[in-house]
């Protein structure tokens, strides 16, 4: 009970918290600051429009839209440091010159999108203004109405001539005087304990229009993701070439410089006819050197492209998963052959998975299952261990995201504390009605 009273005595003072409080100030500022902007934009329009016929026209619907950017970027500053909404900047587009600025703010989308958040913005953002007016205003004076009424009252002449204060009247009813008042008290309180989430819910179609309009469009995100994507795919290879450089000079390329040493060696010890005991130990250590180089030539290979692929991705996921320290389960059902740059990602992917819930999860088993029909490869990897993974948390699936995000793929992450988690690859790819195709199912 004490918990109850407690709870329902602090539900008022919860609207003049910090995060409320920034969402009130919030409310206030974007209303008149969305009248200005939508006057201003509407006078350059209608002027720009009317003189379009002439080259002023142009530098008027230009510096219009250029306005409009301005006040979408002031909008996108307020809900990122009062609401907590962070809106990426839209891409721009700039030319050469003064003509090719002109002609960039005209044609390009994210301006004239910025046009319509400005012309549509003073609706919205009315909402919100009328949301405190009628919670937090109305919710202070009804709860101070007992020491306003003092104020805040008009006089009324009786038939009499007889003359009274009124403050606050409903249906005829004075609420002016012991207990009356505590009516308006309470709904002061209720207007108050209500007041930061009904002006959440009123600022709800405010927030989309700004998402919708001041953000980058579903193609520039495309477009930005791809470039993001290209620039890592340079990047990957990149590093990749310096990797194998560092290892062919620091392991094969000093064993074959070993070997050929040790053949010049044997070379010298023929012609100086030396004993067979002391032939054979250099002999034996060239062996030995051009096995240990064979054997980094084939890991080296098997890093850029595993060989067991070529015998197709579910044969090299049961291999991987025969390899694995833990058991593992793979089930695939291939329709046709998918790419081999899809099944290289895919096998990857999984070999870091696995990697990861061996290293990681405290696993004691996994299941690994591939699907692929209708243009889409789906890897899912489950692991019963305990959970807890999340994408850009030093567990590797910020490089695998990176390198499926170049072949147009997503990765999803769902590792509740204590588990499973079960991560979930989906991979683009080229059917081939002539491949072959089949089901299997391998327990190691």
């Amino acid at each position: 009970m004490r918990r109850r009273i407690r709870t329902v005595a602090t539900a008022p003072t919860r609207a003049f918290t910090p995060g409320a409080l920034a969402t009130l100030l919030y409310a206030v500022v974007v209303f008149p600051l969305a009248l200005v902007g939508f006057v201003l934009t509407l006078v350059g329009l209608l002027v720009g429009g009317a003189l379009s016929v002439t080259t002023l026209g142009l530098w008027v619907l230009a510096a219009t839209v250029r306005g409009a950017l301005a006040l979408g970027a002031v909008q996108r500053a307020l809900a990122r440091g009062l609401l907590g909404l962070t809106i990426e900047e839209p891409v721009a587009h700039t030319g050469r010159g003064v003509l090719g600025r002109r002609r960039a703010l005209l044609a390009g989308r994210a301006g004239w999108r910025a046009v319509g958040c400005a012309l549509g913005t003073p609706f919205t953002s009315a909402l919100g203004h009328a949301a405190v007016l009628g919670t937090y205003v109305y919710g202070v004076l009804f709860t101070l109405h007992p020491l306003l009424q003092r104020w805040n009252h008009h006089t009324v002449r009786d038939s009499d001539g007889t003359t009274h204060h009124v403050s606050l009247e409903v249906a005829g009813v004075q609420l002016d005087s012991w207990p009356r008042w505590l009516i308006p008290v309470a709904a002061g309180l209720v207007l108050l304990a209500a007041a930061p989430w009904l002006l959440r819910q009123a600022l709800v179609p405010h927030r989309m229009l700004l998402a919708a309009t001041l953000g980058p469009s579903a193609a520039d995100r495309r477009i930005r993701t791809l470039e993001d994507t290209r620039a890592q795919a340079v990047d990957d290879a990149v590093a990749t070439l310096r990797r194998i450089e560092r290892d062919l000079h620091d392991g094969t390329q000093a064993r074959l410089v070993g070997l050929a040493m040790h053949l010049t060696m044997i070379r010298e010890l023929i012609g100086a006819g030396a004993d067979r005991a002391q032939l054979l130990t250099v002999v034996d250590t060239a062996q030995g050197n051009a096995k240990q180089a064979i054997a980094d030539l084939r890991h080296l290979v098997k890093g850029i492209h595993p060989p067991v692929l070529d015998q197709g991705l579910d044969t090299a996921l049961a291999t991987l998963a025969a390899d694995s320290a833990l058991p593992v389960e793979v089930v695939t059902d291939i329709g046709a052959r998918p790419a081999p740059a899809v099944e290289s990602i895919a096998y990857f992917c999984a070999a870091e998975l696995l990697a990861n819930a061996t290293k990681h999860s405290g696993a004691s088993g996994a299941t690994v299952t591939v699907t692929a029909r209708d243009g889409l490869l789906r890897l899912d990897v489950r692991d019963d261990g305990r959970g807890g993974a999340t994408v850009g948390a030093g567990s590797g699936l910020t490089g695998l995201l990176n390198r499926i995000r170049t072949v147009d793929g997503t990765l999803t992450c769902d590792s509740p504390s204590g588990g499973p988690t079960v991560v979930t690859v989906e991979l683009p790819c080229r059917v081939d009605p002539a491949g072959a195709g089949g089901a299997a199912t391998e327990r190691e």
